[in-house]
């Protein structure tokens, strides 16, 4: 669409258009918006009103969502900042395509709740993931996830080819399940 001048209408009645809010992290579907057309084509964009935060979301033909939403959901009961952070700075990652600074965060994340829960600092990254995983903070069968982290990290890190945008929602999807067993789950026992 570069080059093109977008003529916006009046807010209209678009078809309905569900998406998830970046503003507000809900699924919604919004039948308020503007519709822009251009001398080439009757539709090229759209804007629609988030019904349940009433912002505004912009919408590319090709699916394009401006501004997009986070990868992952937020994780409860985190006692570390720092953790929090990184995870929270992975998700702003994937908002922007970020792919492979996503995917490097979550490696240090590890390294974080690591030592956050014992483990010495300075040692290697295999330390770390050996850590986790004979002091019981990786699930069962949860090792191939951490493995996979590992895995991607080493390639955003070495290699040539950037991370794919799938790679890094799977990675975040196992980072996010990774915090819950560690973080969530055990806030919710009572004491």
């Amino acid at each position: 669409m570069a080059g093109y001048k977008l003529n916006w209408q009046n807010v209209t009645n678009p078809a309905t258009h569900s998406y998830l809010c970046h503003f507000c992290g809900n699924r919604v579907a919004s039948e308020k918006g503007w519709v822009a057309n251009t001398h080439i084509s009757n539709v090229s964009a759209f804007i629609f009103v988030c019904p349940s935060c009433n912002k505004p979301t912009f919408f590319e033909t090709d699916g394009r969502q401006i501004p997009a939403p986070r990868l992952g959901n937020s994780v409860n009961g985190i006692t570390d900042k720092g953790v929090e952070a990184l995870y929270n700075e992975a998700r702003d990652c994937s908002m922007v395509g970020a792919n492979t600074a996503a995917v490097l965060l979550a490696r240090k994340l590890l390294m974080n709740v690591a030592v956050q829960h014992g483990a010495q600092a300075g040692k290697t990254f295999v330390d770390y993931i050996d850590y986790l995983s004979n002091n019981g903070f990786v699930p069962p069968n949860g090792r191939t996830w951490v493995d996979q982290i590992r895995k991607k990290g080493n390639e955003a890190t070495h290699e040539i080819p950037q991370t794919t945008e799938q790679d890094a929602r799977q990675i975040l999807t196992f980072v996010e399940m990774l915090l819950k067993f560690v973080y969530e789950f055990p806030s919710m026992v009572s004491p």
